[in-house]
């Protein structure tokens, strides 16, 4: 699947330093080429901003941000330098503060009140900071974020893990971040999605070549992606074409989660969608969504014909992990077809991680991804990589680990991730819309991962439709509407 490549910090520095050994750029002359970027991204992002004020850190991202305090100079603004820590001797970053002191620059006292501004531009740290930032600096970014004027990172938004997206302490929230070289993995999943603001790109002018040979760590998923991997249907196409779903689901006060799995299944263009249910639940299923096939079921026996008429199943929201949920979970599973596990049917997994069936796809949320692998949310938090990617090769089977960033991962290790979704996404049933959109396409016959990715992709880019009219109140439900826009728009727009 065609992604926008994303690197780790190690990959990253490895291609600086093969443009400066290999290709014989000089290390200051990376600096200013960033820095000029970042100067012509402010002031295209911010044209009527006159007064900017940089604060700088002792490594090379704090040259980066003399040498765009120096340019600003020259061009006539109003511009003030904080440093937060003398710059390291002998450095490229020590050469950038003496241009900018033999250009006649002013620099503030840290330990005073942060000056008023347009623009900040944050050049504390770079990409090797994995702990929370301490003493003066973390001083200067509770004043930057308390400021409540815009902010342009340099690279990475300080107190950012640009690995993993963890932020362990407080950190810059930026309106945009210009980051060079290559796009971390850590800036587009996590915390890190409510520190970055608009990320752009700037790859220095480094030679391609220097890229060529290193494969992405993970890739970002892309709109034409969602349109390419979802044809147009034949004139003369029937609902037999497009797979039967069975829903599996909803246990006594839960019909509501599987009700909307079904009917997520049936608008993302299942053919047929069948749900399994507590007969109490069936009428109201009925009357609320006639074309659902409800039936009630009181144990595995009367689940068994149901089974054999679908292609994939969707298994776990609302099921409960008392005897009834148990025992449909564990026909289900024995039944050896694609299988959508969600909610209960991944917290019966943790329970007793037996082997799942070829194409089988997990949707766990951080709190179920800790149950799958026996820690604590924070572990899973500190580095959603390298969580996504135990779970899909211990359970071989893909998996979609849910949250801002939402990551798709294989058992070989390949990762895309989600760069859409909003916070009016976070409230219940969302979940349950997943997993129905996921068994849908697997019904229509992608595989697992392109399933999972095309899956995720469309839930949330419906949620952000949803979410035009505001975030706050968005409900599960609301997504039918978009979703099926967006599955019938041969540009996936």
């Amino acid at each position: 699947m065609e992604t926008t490549a994303l690197y780790t910090v190690a990959q990253v520095r490895a291609f600086d330093r093969a443009a400066i050994d290999t290709h014989g750029i000089a290390g200051y002359e990376l600096m200013q080429r960033a820095a000029t970027a970042a100067f012509a991204y402010l002031r295209k992002r911010w044209p009527q901003a006159r007064r900017i004020v940089v604060l700088c850190g002792s490594g090379n991202n704090g040259g980066d941000g003399y040498v765009l305090a120096r340019l600003a100079l020259a061009a006539g603004f109003d511009v003030r330098v904080i440093e937060a820590e003398p710059v390291r001797a002998g450095g490229d970053a020590a050469r950038a503060h003496g241009a900018w002191i033999e250009a006649g620059g002013r620099t503030v006292d840290a330990s005073s009140a942060l000056p008023d501004a347009d623009v900040y531009v944050d050049a504390l740290f770079g990409t090797g900071l994995t702990r929370a930032p301490q003493g003066i600096a973390l001083d200067l970014i509770e004043q930057l974020n308390r400021a409540k004027r815009p902010t342009l990172a340099l690279d990475v938004p300080s107190g950012v893990d640009a690995d993993t997206g963890n932020v362990p302490g407080s950190a810059v929230q930026s309106a945009a971040t210009i980051t060079f070289v290559a796009r971390k993995r850590g800036l587009y999943t996590g915390a890190a999605r409510d520190h970055c603001g608009e990320i752009a790109l700037d790859d220095l002018a480094i030679p391609a070549a220097v890229f060529a040979d290193t494969p992405a760590d993970a890739g970002l998923l892309e709109a034409d992606v969602i349109a390419a991997s979802l044809p147009p249907r034949a004139p003369n196409a029937h609902k037999g074409n497009f797979g039967h779903v069975l829903a599996i689901g909803g246990d006594l006060g839960m019909g509501g989660a599987i009700r909307l799995a079904g009917e997520a299944a049936l608008r993302a263009g299942a053919g047929l969608v069948s749900v399994a249910t507590r007969a109490e639940h069936v009428g109201a299923l009925n009357a609320a969504r006639p074309e659902l096939m409800a039936s009630g079921v009181s144990g595995p026996q009367e689940l068994e014909a149901l089974l054999q008429r679908a292609s994939v199943i969707a298994l776990g929201p609302g099921l409960g992990q008392r005897a009834w949920g148990h025992a449909l979970w564990h026909t289900a599973i024995a039944a050896g077809k694609p299988v959508v596990l969600d909610a209960d049917g991944l917290n019966l997994l943790a329970r007793d991680p037996i082997s799942l069936p070829a194409n089988a796809v997990l949707t766990p949320h951080p709190g179920e991804a800790a149950r799958l692998l026996d820690c604590d949310t924070r572990a899973v938090a500190a580095d959603r990589f390298a969580a996504v990617r135990e779970i899909a090769r211990r359970h071989q089977c893909v998996t979609v680990l849910k949250g801002a960033g939402t990551l798709v991962a294989t058992p070989h290790g390949e990762v895309a991730v989600c760069p859409w979704g909003n916070p009016g996404m976070a409230s219940g049933g969302m979940g349950d819309v997943l997993t129905g959109v996921i068994a849908s396409l697997l019904a229509q016959g992608l595989d697992a991962y392109r399933a999972a990715c095309i899956g995720v992709a469309l839930h949330a880019r419906a949620g952000d439709i949803a979410a035009r009219e505001g975030a706050c109140g968005l409900l599960a439900s609301d997504l039918f509407g978009p979703l099926r826009t967006l599955r019938n728009s041969t540009a996936a727009t």
